[in-house]
C-alpha cells in the first residue's frame, strides 16, 4: 500500500495508515504524528507482541532496528512493509544523526531491538537522550522484557530489584563488580551468555553466599527453562558442563537486612573463623555472612593474619 503525507493541525507531517495481518485479516494503522517511537518486541514468542506495536511499525515512516535479520521475521509474520535500517552499537553514532534529522522534519521512527524492550542493553539510550534534549517527541510502546519475565518466575522478591544487565566478561573484573553489588537489598537481574554461564554462577557464589536464584534460558521460547536453588547448588550443577543455548537471565535473592557487627567484634570473628579457615575463605564467609564487601573483609583478616604471625 503506498503512502502519503499531510500536513497535521499543529504542522507536524503525519503519516497515512498502512495495515498489518492479524489471523489473515488485515487491520488499518492509524496515521503517527511525527516523533520517535521506543517499540517493544517478543523475547521469543511472535504471539507476544502488542496490537499497538504491530500498530506503531505498519504505521512509521521508518524502523531502526538493532538486528535487521531478526526484525524482518517478526514483521514477515504481521505483513508489515515499513522499511528497516540497521541501528546497532557499530554504527550508532554514524545513523543517530540522520534519525535525529528525519524526526524533525516531521518523520515517525520507530526504535526497535532484536528482542525486548528497547535501551535494556542496547544502544538506543543515546538516540533517546538526543531526541529529549533536541525536544522531539518520544514514545514508549511497552511490551516483552527478558528481565522482567525471568523476574516474574524467579519466585523469588519482586518489591525492589536492580537490573545489573551483562557482568564484565573478565573474571577479576566480574568478581569486583559483584563485590560492589554485594550489599545490595534487591533482587538482582543479570544478563549472560550461555559460554560464560558456569564460570558467573562460580562467582556469584563466591561473592554473595548460598543465596536463593534462578537460572532462566529461552523464555517464551518451545524449550524455557528455569532452574532455581541456592547459588552454590546452581553454580555446582553448571560446572563442567557443556555450554547451555538460547538467552540466559541470572535472578538473585537480595542481601539480607542485619544489624551492622562493631569493628571489635568483625575482628574477634575473624580471628576465631582464621583458626579454622584461610584468609581468602574466611573473608568470603564472614562477607556472605554479615553482607560486606568481601574486599574489606579481606583487607582486615590479612591485617589480622599478619599480626598474629
Amino acid at each position: 500500500m503506498t503512502a502519503t503525507k499531510a500536513p497535521s493541525s499543529e504542522g507536524r507531517v503525519v503519516r497515512s495508515s498502512r495495515s498489518f495481518l492479524v489471523g489473515g485479516a488485515s487491520v488499518p494503522a492509524p496515521p503517527l504524528i511525527g516523533g520517535l517511537y521506543v517499540v517493544a518486541t517478543p523475547i521469543g514468542n511472535l504471539a507476544d507482541v502488542t496490537l499497538r506495536a504491530l500498530s506503531i511499525l505498519a504505521g512509521a515512516d521508518g524502523i531502526l532496528a538493532e538486528d535487521t535479520r531478526v526484525s524482518r521475521t517478526l514483521l514477515a509474520r504481521y505483513g508489515i512493509e515499513t522499511p528497516v535500517s540497521p541501528y546497532h552499537e557499530h554504527n550508532a553514532a554514524e545513523v543517530r544523526p540522520r534519525a535525529l534529522r528525519r524526526i524533525a522534519e516531521g518523520q515517525a521512527l520507530a526504535l526497535i531491538s532484536d528482542a525486548g524492550t528497547p535501551l535494556i542493553s542496547d544502544p538506543g539510550y543515546k538516540l533517546v537522550a538526543e531526541a529529549v534534549a533536541l525536544g522531539l517527541a518520544v514514545t514508549a510502546a511497552p511490551g516483552p522484557s527478558a528481565a522482567l519475565a525471568a523476574l516474574c518466575v524467579a519466585g523469588l522478591p519482586t518489591d525492589r530489584f536492580f537490573f545489573e544487565g551483562f557482568l564484565p566478561p573478565k573474571r577479576s573484573a566480574r568478581r569486583e563488580r559483584l563485590n560492589a553489588l554485594a550489599a545490595v537489598t534487591g533482587t538482582l537481574i543479570f544478563y549472560e551468555a550461555p559460554g560464560r554461564l558456569a564460570d558467573t554462577l562460580a562467582d556469584l557464589a563466591l561473592e554473595l553466599g548460598p543465596r536463593p536464584a534462578a537460572v532462566a534460558r529461552e523464555l517464551t521460547k518451545l524449550h524455557e527453562e528455569v532452574r532455581r536453588g541456592p547459588l552454590d547448588a546452581l553454580a555446582a550443577e553448571y560446572a563442567g558442563q557443556e555450554a547451555p543455548r538460547g538467552e540466559i537471565v541470572i535472578v538473585v535473592g537480595a542481601a539480607e537486612a542485619r544489624a551492622p557487627i562493631s569493628e571489635d567484634a568483625l575482628d574477634r570473628e575473624i580471628i576465631e573463623t582464621l583458626m579454622k579457615l584461610s584468609v581468602k575463605d574466611a573473608a568470603a564467609a564472614l562477607a556472605a555472612k554479615h553482607g560486606l564487601p568481601r574486599r574489606q573483609v579481606y583487607a582486615r583478616a590479612l591485617a589480622l593474619a599478619g599480626a598474629a604471625r
